[in-house]
């Protein structure tokens, strides 16, 4: 089963850019995105359903903003949209998809970037989802954990680990709250296939950045522990480029989902 994640930065934008013929490739079953900023009714969805897909959108409520969305040709069996806390929920970070025994959670990490106002609702949002998730595995337990994480785990995915070191989302506490994640029953499945370095999904748009890779690894499809005897294949998609992020996939052996 093959599961694509992508922070597209504006999905019109991307769709303007090439979105919808890289989707005539057929490149994953389920393709969650993030970073929308746009309501179903103003993207010409049909395009979606024209190549198999169904689609389910959980936008935020201010528009131009945030947001994020799944594209699948499996049906699924339960949609929930949103995790229950009322900032998160506004903003549109999370949307949950149940395949059988398989749950997807695609989320959209805030960003502490602009300020440290948002840098401590960051923290606040990363413990609540970790509650969230560590309660939700008591009923089930294979997860799927896809989305723009914003945050550096570790040197390695990280152009310049020293002078970013007190750059939001590759701080001391956020990474501790990465290893935090990874040491509670979660597996970081592009490490899991692929310890080369230079590996990123997303740059600056300054200083020609991306020509010259020099990225963060911020975008992630994590697994529970129960699910890593089905990881098949991950990787890094460089080269596709409508969005200063770029995709990430996962394809995990036949009757997981």
């Amino acid at each position: 089963m093959r599961i694509v994640s992508y922070n597209v930065n504006g999905l019109r934008s991307a769709m303007s850019k090439g979105f919808v013929e890289w989707l005539q490739t057929d490149p994953g079953d389920i393709i969650c995105l993030q970073e929308i900023k746009a309501q179903k009714d103003n993207v010409d969805f049909r395009q979606f359903e024209q190549l198999g897909y169904e689609h389910y959108w959980y936008p935020a409520q201010k528009k131009g903003y945030s947001g994020v969305a799944v594209l699948t040709k499996i049906k699924p069996d339960h949609v929930q949209y949103g995790n229950g806390f009322m900032q998160s929920d506004t903003e549109g970070r999370f949307i949950r998809l149940d395949f059988k025994d398989v749950t997807l959670i695609n989320t959209y990490f805030p960003s502490g970037t602009s300020g440290d106002e948002r840098q401590t609702y960051k923290y606040q949002w990363l413990d609540e989802f970790y509650g969230y998730l560590n309660t939700l595995r008591a009923t089930r337990p294979n997860l799927v954990v896809c989305g723009d994480y914003n945050i550096c785990h570790k040197p390695i995915d990280i152009h310049d680990p020293v002078g970013n070191k007190k750059s939001s989302g590759f701080l001391p506490d956020e990474r501790t709250w990465m290893d935090k994640f990874f040491e509670s029953g979660f597996v970081d499945t592009f490490r899991h296939f692929n310890p080369d370095p230079h590996q990123y999904s997303w740059w600056s748009q300054r200083a020609n950045s991306r020509n010259n890779n020099k990225g963060w690894r911020i975008d992630y499809i994590n697994v529970s522990a129960p699910l890593q005897a089905r990881l098949k294949k991950a990787a890094i998609w460089q080269e596709v480029k409508h969005s200063d992020h770029c995709p990430v996939y996962l394809e995990l052996t036949p009757g997981s989902l």
